[in-house]
């Protein structure tokens, strides 16, 4: 008799989904929107970075530097002059990012002592940007040094007793999108899971639909379900999409297992929208249902490792993270997607949001419970 009362629910909410044309095209057009802007918009990448240059010493081992610094693609000269106070005002109006100062004796001091200095000035508001720039500005200045003592004094050079070579493991491009596109994925269901979810029982509340219901010899549990299920559905169906479009249009690689990364969002899925459900027994109006829900929302992304490293966060802010289920979902997509993992890699995160789950959705069904008697 449960399953099928919960059969003709699961049909009155599909029904319902599909002839709300609005919602279905926010739940769908919508996530695939943002997975296009975002992959392209979240990264810390510089492309291009303009710089003031202020050559005092007008030699042709300082015009060498900025020419070196141009033809790597990575540097833009949007102004020169002698002077460091137009340079500052270059900067002030950010009209420039970067200053590159020659002294006078540049050249000199590189052809007597083999050792010349530059100075490098950066708008440092953004301090990731700035250490990026600066890090592509002192790869180009080292190999141009080495040019230099080449050129200069070739007698001075050793062969150097280390070989160092390098090699970026799971990510040999070093292409940011690989390592953003699985992170706006789970950030995709989260908004399925959570939001919708939260909406979708509020607006039975609005309508009075939730009291009426609740007074039947329905039971709850199977009006939770049938609320729940087909946004379960709904959102493995996008992540699904979601992956197609990282594999075929960011060529984004998928290394692990479909199957694991099928049940890991199953699992998370039950934490979203368990969190959803209790968001929903503690407001009455659609409007804070989902103020409420963005406020959880940007709390799980900025304390996820989505864009900023974890371990580069305050000791107790690590330890509050740990209770976060987007940071531990986002670990596992970017796992299995990126690393090849197995199921013996990813357990301990499994188990966590497997806790989390069954922790989150008893306590929504309590709320919901104690709220409708």
């Amino acid at each position: 008799m449960r399953f099928r009362l919960l059969r003709v629910l699961l049909h009155k909410e599909y029904l319902q989904i599909f002839r709300d044309r609005v919602m279905l095209r926010q739940m769908i057009m919508m996530p695939f929107i943002q997975l296009l802007v975002l992959s392209s918009a979240a990264t810390f990448e510089v492309k291009t970075a303009q710089v003031y240059l202020v050559d005092q010493d007008q030699s042709a081992s300082s015009r060498g530097l900025m020419d070196r610094l141009r033809a790597s693609g990575r540097f833009e000269l949007t102004g020169a002059s002698p002077s460091m106070k137009l340079a500052d005002q270059a900067l002030l109006g950010r009209r420039a990012g970067m200053i590159l100062g020659s002294p006078s004796s540049f050249e000199r001091d590189l052809e007597r002592t083999g050792t010349g200095s530059v100075q490098l000035i950066f708008n440092a508001e953004d301090g990731a940007l700035a250490g990026v720039t600066n890090s592509y500005a002192q790869q180009i200045i080292g190999a141009y040094s080495r040019e230099l003592g080449r050129a200069v004094r070739p007698m001075v050079m050793e062969t150097p007793r280390i070989d160092i070579r390098t090699r970026g493991w799971y990510n040999q491009e070093l292409d940011y999108k690989d390592y953003m596109i699985p992170g706006i994925l789970v950030q995709l269901l989260t908004v399925v899971g959570t939001l919708l979810t939260a909406m979708n029982i509020v607006r039975e509340k609005e309508l009075g639909t939730l009291d009426q219901l609740n007074v039947t010899p329905l039971p709850r549990s199977a009006f939770i379900a049938a609320k729940l299920l087909p946004l379960w559905t709904i959102a493995l169906v996008e992540l699904a999409l979601g992956l197609m479009v990282a594999r075929w249009i960011f060529d984004v690689p998928f290394r692990g297992s479909l199957l694991l990364l099928v049940l890991a969002s199953c699992i998370y899925l039950v934490v979203a929208l368990g969190i959803g459900l209790w968001v929903s027994t503690t407001v009455e109006t659609q409007q804070q249902a989902m103020f409420i829900s963005f406020f959880l929302i940007m709390i799980y992304l900025l304390m996820s490792g989505l864009f900023t490293p974890v371990r580069s966060m305050p000791q107790w802010a690590q330890w509050v993270a740990e209770a976060n289920p987007v940071k531990h979902f986002i670990w596992i997509t970017r796992a299995i997607m990126l690393k090849g993992a197995g199921l013996a890699d990813v357990a301990r995160s499994l188990v966590i949001l497997t806790v989390m789950g069954i922790l989150a959705l008893t306590f929504a069904l309590r709320q919901y419970n104690k709220t409708s008697s």
